[in-house]
């Protein structure tokens, strides 16, 4: 299993997916992510903004924190399938108010994640800063054996006014 679509209610404007916990899984969401916000005409650097965004948030997951606990008797179609890995849930919706909120739930860590200060010659640790700098706001929610960390971005320029621009 590469990933698998989980339900949304109908006539949703929202998306979401389970994908293995790991960091092969971050290509495959930024593909999904990258073509529904295309198939709304959402303007392509917002696009870009989002991906940029998801794949900080499921990489972070998929290094720092553990995969979801395994209670959904669906989580394994056959045996030997990526049970063994576990999974992350990659979700995205559309607000009424225009915001695109991202969210990346995984099973927590032992810390929380917060922004970094790496030195200069640091290898890692600007993600959750890059999120910061590109998102309207971000957090962490927990709940019960998870953590969801989410963002959320502004899915139309905003022009003179205040009003919203939905072409690029």
């Amino acid at each position: 299993m590469v990933a698998r679509a989980v339900p949304v209610q109908a006539g949703s404007t929202s998306s979401a997916m389970a994908v293995p916990h790991g960091p092969a899984s971050v290509s495959t969401a930024r593909r999904r992510l990258r073509s529904d916000l295309g198939d709304r005409s959402i303007p392509d650097a917002v696009i870009d903004d989002a991906v940029l965004i998801l794949s900080e948030l499921l990489s972070n997951s998929c290094r720092h924190a553990r995969p979801l606990p395994a209670d959904d008797p669906d989580a394994a179609d056959e045996p030997g399938d990526d049970a063994e890995i576990g999974t992350v849930l990659v979700s995205w919706r559309m607000r009424a108010d225009g915001l695109l909120t991202l969210e990346v739930t995984d099973g927590g860590a032992t810390t929380r994640p917060v922004p970094a200060s790496p030195s200069v010659t640091a290898h890692g640790g600007r993600g959750l800063s890059i999120v910061g700098k590109l998102a309207k706001d971000w957090g962490v929610r927990h709940a019960p054996g998870q953590v969801t960390v989410w963002a959320d971005l502004p899915a139309f320029e905003q022009v003179a006014g205040g009003r919203e621009r939905r072409s690029a």
